[in-house]
């Protein structure tokens, strides 16, 4: 946020001093029938909240995906699935998505941007989360 407050009769710029609270959380799980030898596909669901007083539209998204020999694949983009959904103060937005690795176990991280009303970017994080092969289990 960029802000112009009146001070003794001139104009002093600041910014926001901190990442407003933007909470993301993943939940994510193995897709078998869509998967096959050489191809694991992983369908993740992500749930983004804003806990801040102000709004905020997801404007890009960033991630690291890393395959189980350490390959990684960068993806970059506008949004998420197609939109850019401004989240007002106590908002969510949810959406599906998948990845796939050659190569499993694996795992992502990356950053949403964010605008706010004044133009201002700034990046959240979202936490690493583990791609997972469910464990085969065998009867005696």
């Amino acid at each position: 946020m960029v802000a112009y407050p009146v001070h003794h009769g001139e104009a002093r710029r600041y910014t926001r001093p901190m990442i407003p609270d933007i909470r993301v959380s993943v939940r994510v799980h193995y897709a078998p029938g869509h998967s096959t030898p050489g191809r694991h596909v992983f369908v993740y669901h992500i749930r983004i909240e804003n806990h801040a007083e102000e709004s905020y539209q997801l404007i890009e998204r960033e991630w690291q995906i890393y395959d189980g020999n350490g390959q990684v694949t960068q993806v970059q983009g506008e949004g998420v699935v197609g939109e850019q959904p401004l989240l007002r103060p106590g908002g969510v937005f949810e959406y599906n998505s998948f990845t796939s690795l050659s190569t499993a176990p694996g795992h992502m991280a990356g950053t949403y941007t964010f605008r706010d009303a004044w133009g201002e970017r700034f990046r959240v994080p979202i936490a690493a989360f583990a791609l997972t092969l469910p464990e085969v289990r065998t009867l005696n």
